[in-house]
């Protein structure tokens, strides 16, 4: 398979680069520039389209795939530290040795200082004899890696973004769950090349639910990966060559995408009005006009503000129950 029509980790656009001194791009949709400089700016929202066939394998429609993600000078450094961090925490740092002082035994002077010609030993449980400690060796330890809740899904969504920009590499199927009566590895695999899946290849599907039929039928193969957005990471999503998605998985992307917008734009609006000195009725005005009477009653906003005397005191407005924040 070419290195251009591939989502794994090596491979994927998100990674390719004609010149090592030249920083690789995503493939964007898109080419207009920030025309203000707030910081959350810098991150673009590309759309991406691709065909959806039926359970037969014919194509019944197109979908699209609108996801925030980061701008072509940066994507590589988010994604980059998204996936060290989910390598770096999934680590159990148990690993432990014993020093030469932590090893039973090794107590007695095996043989006097002199008058035997052998080199002088103070313990039978030096490093540098059989049975004895280990020099530098490793201790448990804690391996994990701060990262922000906003930078994990921006990484996430980045690479999804990549991927669906590839047109040969994402797929979207109808919902298939109920067409399977009994498990049965082979009736999968035929399906699989009807959609124009290679069994050999890494392929991922990502889909709301996995019924046990169609869990079964695909568990026996290595190549696969069953996913519900609960379980997805991205690991899986750069290494895979190929993503399978439902309308009900991008429906429901596309919907947790935009809630995350809303979010991150109330962030700006509250981060203008805390730089400036503005009266908070009209910033509480401002703000019940941008958010809507729907994320209005989904929470009761607090926050603390100051008077121009100093005191702190609590009003209605809390940052904190935002949906995805």
């Amino acid at each position: 398979m070419s290195a251009s029509t591939s989502l794994s980790f090596f491979s994927s656009s998100l990674f390719l680069s004609s010149s090592h001194n030249k920083i690789p791009k995503l493939t964007s949709l898109s080419t207009t520039k920030p025309q203000y400089s707030l910081k959350s700016l810098s991150i673009s929202c590309q759309v991406a389209t691709f065909p959806i066939l039926s359970f037969t394998g014919e194509k019944i429609g197109e979908t699209y795939l609108d996801l925030k993600s980061a701008p072509p000078e940066t994507a590589r450094a988010v994604v980059h530290r998204g996936i060290i961090t989910d390598q770096q925490n999934k680590r159990r740092g148990t690993a432990s040795t014993l020093t030469r002082g932590e090893v039973r035994g090794g107590g007695r002077k095996p043989y006097p200082q002199k008058k035997t010609g052998r080199a002088r030993r103070g313990s039978m449980r030096s490093p540098l004899r059989p049975g004895g400690g280990v020099i530098f060796g490793p201790k448990p330890r804690d391996w994990s890696i701060k990262i922000n809740r906003k930078e994990k899904r921006l990484a996430m969504s980045t690479a999804l973004s990549s991927a669906a920009s590839e047109r040969e590499s994402v797929i979207c199927v109808e919902e298939f769950g109920d067409k399977f009566e009994k498990p049965k590895t082979k009736e999968f695999i035929e399906a699989m090349n009807r959609w124009g899946l290679d069994p050999k290849e890494k392929v991922m599907f990502l889909m709301m639910d996995v019924s046990d039929n169609v869990g079964l039928s695909s568990r026996n193969i290595g190549t696969l990966r069953m996913l519900t957005p609960r379980t997805l990471n991205l690991f899986d999503i750069l290494n895979a060559d190929k993503l399978i998605m439902t309308p009900e998985t991008v429906d429901y992307l596309n919907a947790s995408s935009l809630q995350f917008n809303m979010a991150t734009g109330c962030d700006e609006i509250l981060e203008c009005f805390f730089r400036c000195d503005v009266s908070w009725i009209f910033f509480d005005a401002y703000l019940l006009s941008v958010l809507g009477p729907e994320m209005q009653k989904q929470r009761e906003m607090k926050m603390l503000m100051q008077q121009t005397d100093g005191e702190e005191f609590s009003n209605h407005l809390d940052l904190g129950s935002l949906p995805f924040i």
